[in-house]
């Protein structure tokens, strides 16, 4: 898996501020996450559920507590750009569909309709960000092509849809997040 995105999340978010997030996604595998649930809620370790026609996901994400670090090596694949945050005001144009927006905290932009769902643990889970349907992540030359990307020399995060990236509040596993993918 490659690295596609890493940042602190700002300390004023509600929840996850303070916490470092972390978004891993395959390389050879490019395709739209398929939640599995039970009694309504998403099956105990969601995150390693198998995602068919594969025997478990093909991406992994981390939502780290204020000790976690930023990794330090270079990630060989995708090329490490610098992300800036600037303040955002929510409004109904911001939240509508469509909004094309790399967007951290607030209220989602929904591309279709919103989707909640509940962690194994009992939570309800809660919005961290969303990237825009269709956002390149640069790679370095020489990469193996990423099925189903837009060119050889970028991938996407599942199949390039808006993706939306909803987290467990009570922190029950660094790894309980949920990407929800609408195009």
């Amino acid at each position: 898996m490659a690295l596609f995105f890493q940042f602190d999340i700002p300390s004023e978010l509600e929840h996850f501020g303070g916490d470092h997030l972390l978004v891993f996604h395959c390389r050879a595998h490019n395709d739209a996450s398929n939640p599995q649930l039970a009694d309504g809620r998403l099956v105990a370790r969601y995150w390693d559920a198998p995602q068919p026609p594969y025997p478990g996901p093909f991406w992994r994400v981390l939502l780290q507590s204020n000790a976690a670090l930023p990794a330090t090596e270079a990630e060989p694949s995708v090329r490490a750009l610098p992300l800036t945050f600037q303040p955002f005001t929510d409004t109904p144009e911001a939240q509508g569909p469509g909004a094309q927006l790399f967007k951290v905290g607030g209220s989602p932009s929904w591309a279709q309709y919103p989707e909640y769902y509940t962690c194994a643990c009992g939570a309800d889970l809660a919005y961290v960000c969303q990237v825009p349907e269709g956002w390149e992540f640069d790679v370095h030359p020489g990469q193996p092509e990423q099925p189903y990307s837009v060119g050889a020399d970028t991938y996407n995060l599942f199949l390039g849809n808006e993706v939306y990236l909803l987290a467990c509040p009570a922190h029950c596993d660094p790894a309980a997040v949920w990407p929800v993918n609408q195009h």
